[in-house]
């Protein structure tokens, strides 16, 4: 393991250390690293994990002046959560946040968290916000749903309050944490999708562990290309049993009525997507019914996986997108202004 290490060169704490893992997305990550750079709130250092040989990138990071930014090549690749688990045993700052190398952060984004971590009573706060999703047709605001503390945080993951909402609650580049949490809670290593739900779900149960949601939405996340010939990534694979088994391992962490959107909303979805057998579907049906709790709303997603064509829940899902998505011909400031953003 090499490194660019030039934030040492003093005895100054640093509050905050922004950890973002990277691999073979030069143009990407240097998007990332220069808005977390671009933070009003200054006294913090970016650590890139590059995981694995990429020269290209390290070369485009070293072009980066700024000496809050380090560089830590990984001869061999450890994969995204293990790369941020280094990071974070790198880290110099009291917090510790998260910023995948596809996404960016809006200018005030640590400031604003900053401000409800440290008015916190908890002993180890975790701050959180809402999304900018950017799609090819425009932007919309993910999720709708409002986070309360009175309900078990899998409710908030995955019970969508409305057709249109999204799933994009508690997404990596929102989380903001103290190291020495983090320390004690890292990242399980060798999950293939479901990093940030397997953390959250666990960093939930920790005495002394309390999660706030900014209304605001502080992070832009650009939603996967849904062209045939995108990059497929593994957040859209087609690998319902991989999602199956991580949801019966992690059954405990959720509520019953939680389990059953997940059923609903990850696994009928990758087995029809995927084409799985009529055997499957039913097994999935099954512990929807039986080892959850379903509703309404629930079930009809689950029925509408199983039994619309592909080409009919596309439809449906861009109907139902109209609502939330802001138009894309209209004025980026005026969309940041409704939200009380700047751009």
């Amino acid at each position: 393991m090499g490194a660019r290490d030039i934030s040492r060169r003093g005895k100054l704490a640093l509050p905050v250390s922004v950890i973002i893992p990277t691999h073979h997305r030069p143009d990407l990550v240097v998007t990332a690293v220069r808005s977390a750079l671009r933070q009003d709130f200054a006294n913090l250092e970016v650590i890139v994990i590059i995981d694995g040989d990429d020269r290209q990138t390290t070369q485009v990071l070293n072009s980066i002046t700024d000496q809050r930014l380090r560089i830590i090549d990984l001869a061999i690749p450890v994969g995204a959560a293990e790369a941020r688990n280094l990071g974070v045993h790198e880290a110099q700052g009291e917090w510790v946040a998260f910023l995948d190398d596809d996404d960016e952060w809006f200018p005030h984004k640590l400031s604003r968290q900053m401000v409800a971590a440290r008015q916190s009573t908890a002993l180890w706060p975790i701050i959180s916000s809402r999304l900018l999703v950017r799609h090819s047709q425009g932007d919309s605001i993910s999720p709708l749903r409002s986070y309360s503390s009175k309900k078990p945080v899998s409710d908030y993951l995955f019970c969508r309050s409305s057709f249109q909402d999204g799933p994009h609650a508690l997404q990596t580049s929102t989380l903001l944490m103290r190291r020495e949490f983090m320390l004690s809670v890292p990242f399980r290593i060798n999950l293939k999708r479901h990093q940030d739900w397997d953390w959250v779900l666990r960093a939930e149960r920790v005495p002394g562990a309390a999660i706030v949601v900014l209304e605001e939405p502080l992070a832009i996340y650009r939603a996967p290309d849904p062209s045939p010939n995108a990059r497929e990534s593994l957040s859209r694979a087609h690998d319902w049993q991989f999602s199956m088994d991580w949801g019966s391992d992690m059954r405990g962490f959720f509520s019953a009525k939680a389990y059953s959107w997940f059923l609903a909303t990850e696994c009928a979805s990758r087995a029809a997507k995927g084409h799985a057998s009529v055997k499957t579907c039913v097994e999935i049906a099954r512990r929807f019914l039986f080892e959850g709790c379903p509703t309404p709303r629930s079930a009809a997603i689950l029925a509408a996986f199983f039994a619309l064509p592909s080409a009919w829940q596309k439809r449906a899902r861009d109907l139902a997108a109209v609502k939330v998505r802001l138009h894309p011909a209209r004025p980026r400031k005026k969309i940041a202004a409704l939200f009380g953003m700047e751009l």
